[in-house]
């Protein structure tokens, strides 16, 4: 029996004085979370048709423009872009503010995505502010009143887009 205990006191000590604790967590992490070949988190998948799109009426150089109810700065659509894209020789901000807007013809709530465009000096025409169901600041990242072409390659605003995301959820 004291040469068995002998064995495994040796190896043990071996083991010890080759590994750590940190070493041996983070193996049995990749073994329970990286090491599985099945995904363990669900995936939304897209499947069948792209969304449909919403009926567009209208005048989209309006500040009354049913895509406009969140919106802050100067439309793109006066500026020689649409409401979709931003005009030539500037580029489309890489972070956003979305807000919820409904669609007089449909009659449906629809995820707008407010992109600014960058690198020109500023529009000038067609500054619209409609800051529906606006909340006091109380975290930056939530206000439409930044300037979202901080993570471009230009910090300079020209105008902003109004980019229907999809359907917002019936409540």
């Amino acid at each position: 029996m004291k040469l068995f205990d002998k064995f495994f006191e040796r190896s043990a000590r071996s083991v010890a004085q080759r590994s750590s604790r940190r070493g041996l967590l983070k193996g049995l992490g990749m073994a329970l979370v990286g090491g599985a070949s099945i995904p363990l988190l669900p995936v939304a998948r897209a499947s069948g048709p792209a969304p449909e799109r919403p009926a567009e009426e209208g005048d989209p150089s309006s500040c009354e423009y049913w895509r406009y109810c969140a919106v802050d700065g100067f439309l793109c659509q006066c500026c020689g872009g649409t409401y979709n894209s931003c005009p030539p020789g500037t580029e489309m901000s890489t972070i956003t503010w979305v807000g919820t807007c409904r669609n007089p013809v449909d009659g449906r709530n629809y995820v707008i995505s407010y992109n600014d465009c960058c690198g020109v000096n500023q529009c000038g025409t067609c500054l619209c502010q409609r800051d529906e169901r606006d909340r006091p600041l109380y975290r930056s990242d939530k206000s439409n009143d930044i300037n979202w072409c901080l993570g471009s390659k230009s910090y300079i605003y020209h105008c902003s887009t109004a980019i229907v995301v999809g359907v917002a959820f019936e409540q």
